[in-house]
């Protein structure tokens, strides 16, 4: 057999200066193949894809992830450039975070944001083993919260959280800045239907009040471990102590958001906000037709809209897509 190719005969000297020219070439293309271009190398990591949830998997994770949810609380994570300070969720009263963040949590990590969330309230004969959070005093669950923002703090390196809240969850936030030294370490405070002010409980509590009951009922709270409930009464001496120094703190920015058919925090517009770097919102004046309640802003399309505006580019003029409505109630 004759040419180049035979066993034992050594390639020509021209082509074993092409060989090392070429090879070095080809392996560092290679190379760069496998790690992305130069342009891509200096483009953002890919965001994660959680699955999000509904008010299916809400009620599932009610009964048996109370404690997790997709995309919350990975203590790994390490915030971006573009979204420098973790989110802590706080969940509203009689759930817990399983239930109350399902859409929310990984809509938020699918953004790019360092998601976390933790229970509170626990602890009356009522949670269900732990399934039914907030109904133990605001005051000691804000602690709670305290605690876990310095733990999210040194986890990831930040120098403040944001916060994003429903119902109790967007009130008792209010008492940790205000009283537990929070305003360092909090950036943003969303709050979707706050019980701010107290509420009547569409008149319940007004009803009470005329019948000279209040004091028996709010006697069995103490007795069942439910000082939570009294202390979201419109009027009541928590409500009043944490408001009689106005709404706000400086250097942190507010948002609220509600909805004109809330039958849980009323009147609706007690749970708005005064002072300086707040916005108020109510979902019917940027959808007229949206018919969600108190309850069913936690898997609403345009207030999950509002939510992510209010935690990125927060701009003040933004218009959420009117669909994927929540539930009424």
């Amino acid at each position: 057999m004759n040419g180049s190719s035979a066993p034992g005969r050594r390639l020509p000297r021209s082509v074993r200066r092409a060989a090392a020219a070429v090879v070095p070439v080809a392996l560092a293309a290679t190379a760069l193949t496998a790690a992305g271009s130069p342009a891509q190398a200096g483009e953002q990591p890919r965001k994660p894809s959680y699955p999000v949830g509904g008010v299916a998997d809400g009620v599932r994770n009610f009964l048996l992830s109370p404690n997790a949810v997709t995309g919350v609380n990975d203590w790994s994570c390490k915030p971006s450039a573009e979204h420098p300070n973790p989110v802590v969720l706080v969940h509203g009263t009689n759930v817990n975070l399983g239930a109350n963040w399902v859409k929310m949590g990984p809509t938020l990590a699918n953004e790019g944001h360092c998601v976390y969330a933790f229970n509170y309230g626990m602890g009356s004969p009522f949670d269900l083993g732990g399934r039914v959070g907030g109904l133990t005093g605001i005051a000691k669950s804000a602690e709670t919260m305290s605690a876990f923002v310095d733990k999210v703090l040194a986890s990831t390196g930040a120098k403040k959280v944001n916060v994003l809240g429903h119902s109790q969850g967007g009130m008792m936030p209010n008492y940790y800045i205000k009283r537990l030294g929070g305003a360092k370490k909090v950036d943003r405070l969303v709050a979707l239907a706050p019980t701010n002010h107290g509420t009547t409980l569409n008149g319940l509590v007004n009803l009470g009040h005329a019948l000279g009951l209040m004091g028996l009922v709010n006697g069995a709270f103490d007795h069942l471990n439910l000082q939570g409930l009294k202390d979201q009464e419109e009027g009541s001496d928590f409500q009043k102590a944490l408001f009689a120094d106005g709404d706000t703190v400086p250097g942190v920015r507010y948002t609220v958001i509600a909805t004109k058919n809330d039958r849980v925090s009323t009147p609706y517009s007690q749970g708005f906000l005064q002072g300086d770097n707040v916005r108020n919102i109510v979902v019917q004046d940027q959808c007229p037709k949206n018919p969600v309640g108190h309850v069913g802003l936690f898997t609403d399309g345009p207030t999950t809209q509002d939510v992510v505006n209010a935690l990125g580019a927060d701009k003040p003029d933004f218009k959420p897509s009117c669909e994927d409505y929540g539930l009424p109630f």
